[in-house]
């Protein structure tokens, strides 16, 4: 049997391996090596959470940020792009439309926008919170003070979504202007673990000057955390970037790393990301079928979607809310699983 079979069979029986094994399973070479994978990962992904595909309603509410990190299409040094904040009103209407269309969690994301105080975070909670008590608020925010997050949390806040994107500080130094740090970054995610947050991490695949160790140092860094959801996908450039003549990530890349992650976090929450689906026309799909589990439709106004544009050519700007939800329904089920009307917590065991 192949070497790389058979150091597969063994992460799905361990659930971890050397350095050297996960190494040679991120390189891997051999044609079979992501079907392999994503049988594995399918396996034990089902045996956590059956064929159920959790949905999360995505309200990207502003792109307004004050970082410039060298990837992203809505740093604040992108001259060219056009800004838009949500009002509290549009955003619980989205959140009104959301739940008709059965969302039981929605997600709040934004650029670091100096413009949402803690004031006026901990209103907009407080309001989703009671306009509907039985769902899950997340936040994807960015970095800030652990008071500040100890505010959200109190006013009604469940989750939290922050990518630290690369593990690996001098690689993080390379995407990243001088005035972050990966540091405050751990800080951060650590953070929101001891206040009592279910906390999201992840990183992209593919990123500039990205090397196989980068990605071993990402799956080691979340053992060490043990996040409830993990998010990756794969880099996609944008024009109005530094990095705007560096190459894209792969799809098969991503849908290693994703079958590599649910190997090691059998009970992670893990979505078939946007990016997926922007790659490859049937990327989502295939994210599922190689261990994802939760997909994020948007719920935004149409008239903002094209705006919050982190990367080039994202799908699904044009579609009202019940369209994305529709259009999922059916790829999800033409995937072989099917979406369920549910918060979706994250099960630790089985």
């Amino acid at each position: 049997m192949s070497s790389i079979k058979l150091l597969i069979d063994k992460l799905a029986r361990q659930h971890d391996l050397s350095d050297a094994e996960l190494l040679a399973l991120i390189t891997a070479e051999e044609k079979n090596t992501n079907a392999w994978l994503s049988a594995a990962a399918d396996k034990i992904r089902r045996q956590y959470y059956g064929d159920t595909v959790y949905i999360r309603g995505l309200i990207e509410f502003t792109n307004y940020c004050r970082n410039n990190c060298y990837y992203c299409g809505i740093r604040a040094g992108n001259r060219h792009a056009q800004r838009y904040r949500l009002t509290q009103e549009d955003i619980l209407a989205c959140c009104r439309e959301g739940y008709a269309l059965g969302f039981r969690t929605f997600v709040l994301q934004g650029g670091e926008d100096p413009y949402f105080t803690d004031e006026r975070i901990c209103a907009l909670v407080a309001a989703i919170r009671a306009q509907h008590p039985d769902c899950a608020i997340t936040l994807s925010i960015g970095e800030k003070p652990r008071a500040s997050y100890q505010a959200y949390f109190d006013a009604g806040a469940n989750r939290y979504l922050l990518r630290h994107e690369t593990a690996d500080a001098a690689h993080y130094a390379l995407l990243h202007p001088d005035n972050m740090s990966l540091a405050n970054r751990k800080r951060c995610l650590f953070d929101l673990k001891e206040i009592g947050y279910q906390v999201g991490s992840g990183f992209m695949v593919g990123s500039p000057y990205q090397q196989p160790q980068n990605l071993l140092h990402d799956l080691r860094f979340l053992q060490s955390l043990q996040p409830d959801m993990i998010g990756i996908g794969p880099y996609i450039t944008h024009a109005q970037t530094p990095f705007k003549n560096e190459p894209s990530g792969t799809l098969a890349q991503s849908l290693r790393m994703l079958s590599l992650l649910r190997l090691l976090f059998p009970y992670a929450l893990l979505p078939a990301t946007t990016a997926l689906g922007t790659i490859d026309p049937n990327g989502r799909e295939l994210g599922l079928q190689a261990g994802a589990n939760v997909v994020m439709p948007n719920l935004s106004p149409v008239g903002v979607r094209k705006l919050y544009e982190l990367y080039a050519n994202k799908i699904c700007t044009g579609e009202e809310a019940a369209q994305c939800r529709g259009c999922l329904e059916a790829r999800v089920r033409a995937a072989g699983y099917r979406i369920v009307t549910d918060r979706g917590d994250v099960k630790r065991q089985i």
